[in-house]
C-alpha cells in the first residue's frame, strides 16, 4: 500500500525564515573568501580534512622529509597526517601524540630534533613532518625491496600506506593491499589533491631540474614488441592487471643491455620474474628514475656494480612465469610503471 504525500507543516513554514537567514550568511561569506574545513569522510575517530590549517612554511620541510624516498611525495606525506589527524596535535588518546599521533616508543625510534630548538617531540609540527616522513620511506624501501623480488605488486605509494596501517608483514603474506588497509590507503588518497595543489603554490625557491625528454637506448639490438604496456589478461595466471612493462622478442641467450647509465640495485632469482636485474639511475626532473630486465636466462650483474649505457646486463630468456624466450623490461619514475616506450622514443 503506498502512502500519501504529506504536503508541508506548520513546524517548516516556522522554521523557513531562519533557514533563509542562514542561507544568506553562508552566501555572504563565500563572496568574501571565507574558508571553512571540508570533511573528508575519513574513518571513525579521524580529524576532518584541514588544509587551511596548514600554510605554505611547512611545504619545505615535506620537501626534505621526502627528497630520498621513492614512491613517498611531499603531498602524499601531507595527507597521510591529514588522515591521522587533520593537522591538529590535539589527540583524544592519551598514547598518541602530535600531527603524526606517535606513541613514545614509535618517537623513540623515529622522532629527532630537527628545527634545532634543543627539543625533539611529537608536539613539534616539523619534528612530526620529519619523523613520520623517515618512517615513511623506511616502509617504502621495504616494499620496494618486496616488490622488486616479486613478493608483492601494486602501486608503491598505496603498499607503502598499507604497511604502515596493517604492518609489513601483513602486506607480504597478502602479497598486495591486504582488505584490511585498503580503507586507510583509500581515505589517504582521497585527500591527495588539495595536498598537490598546496606543493604547487609553494615551488621550490633554488635549484634546476634535469632537461626533460632523456632517451633511454634500447635495452635488446630488436625493438619488436610482443605485449606493450597496459592491461592485458596474463597467459599463464589468466589474470587481467596492468602490465607494467614491455615485452620484447629476444631468442633465447640474446645480449640484453643497460638502457642508461646506473647502479644495479638488485640482481637475482624471482618467483615471477625468473632471473630479474634493477638498475637505478638516480634523478631525472626531481623523481627517481629505475628499469628492470625480467625472465633472463643468466645474469651478469651483481648488486651494487655501477653500469655504464649499454653494458652488458644479462642474456635474454624464459625464467620464472615465462611462455618462452623474451625480455619483459619496466620503467619505474618515483615509484610509479612509466610506459617504457615513450621512454625509448623521447627525443625522436
Amino acid at each position: 500500500m503506498s502512502q500519501r504525500r504529506r504536503g508541508p507543516g506548520g513546524c517548516l513554514l516556522v522554521v523557513l525564515p531562519g533557514v533563509v537567514t542562514l542561507g544568506a550568511v553562508f552566501a555572504f561569506v563565500s563572496l568574501v573568501g571565507g574558508e571553512t574545513a571540508v570533511p573528508q569522510g575519513g574513518t571513525p575517530g579521524q580529524a576532518e580534512s584541514a588544509v587551511s590549517n596548514v600554510d605554505g612554511s611547512y611545504v619545505p620541510w615535506l620537501r626534505k622529509a621526502t627528497a630520498d624516498c621513492v614512491g613517498v611525495a611531499p603531498a602524499l606525506l601531507a595527507a597521510h597526517i591529514d588522515q591521522l589527524s587533520g593537522w591538529q596535535s590535539e589527540s583524544a588518546s592519551l598514547s598518541e601524540r602530535g600531527i603524526a599521533r606517535f606513541t613514545a616508543a614509535s618517537w623513540k625510534k623515529w622522532g629527532r630534533d630537527e628545527d634545532g630548538n634543543g627539543t625533539s617531540t611529537p608536539l613539534d609540527k616539523v619534528d612530526a613532518i620529519m619523523a613520520l616522513g623517515r618512517q615513511d620511506c623506511s616502509l617504502s624501501k621495504r616494499m620496494t625491496t618486496l616488490r622488486t623480488k616479486g613478493t608483492v605488486n601494486g602501486d608503491l605509494a598505496d603498499l607503502t600506506l598499507a604497511a604502515y596501517a596493517v604492518g609489513v608483514d601483513e602486506v607480504a603474506e597478502a602479497g598486495k593491499v591486504p582488505s584490511s588497509a585498503s580503507l586507510f590507503v583509500t581515505e589517504v588518497k582521497k585527500r591527495l589533491p588539495q595536498y598537490s595543489a598546496l606543493v604547487r603554490r609553494n615551488p621550490e625557491q633554488q635549484g634546476g631540474a634535469p632537461a626533460a625528454g632523456a632517451r633511454l637506448q634500447s635495452p635488446v639490438v630488436t625493438l619488436s614488441v610482443t605485449s606493450p604496456f597496459g592491461s592485458r589478461k596474463h597467459p599463464l595466471t589468466g589474470v587481467t592487471k596492468l602490465h607494467t612493462g614491455v615485452d620484447f622478442d629476444a631468442p633465447q641467450g640474446a645480449q640484453v643491455s643497460a638502457a642508461w647509465s646506473g647502479v644495479v640495485e638488485f640482481a637475482g632469482m624471482t618467483p615471477a620474474y625468473g632471473y630479474r636485474a634493477v638498475i637505478d639511475h638516480g634523478t631525472v626532473e626531481g623523481k627517481r628514475l629505475q628499469t628492470t630486465y625480467s625472465h633472463l636466462s643468466a645474469l651478469q650483474v651483481s648488486a651494487g656494480q655501477s653500469l655504464a649505457a649499454g653494458q652488458a646486463v644479462g642474456l635474454a630468456g624464459s625464467t620464472g612465469l615465462s611462455t618462452g624466450p623474451h625480455l619483459h623490461f619496466e620503467v619505474i619514475l618515483d615509484g610509479q610503471y612509466s610506459d617504457p616506450m615513450a621512454w625509448l622514443n623521447a627525443g625522436g
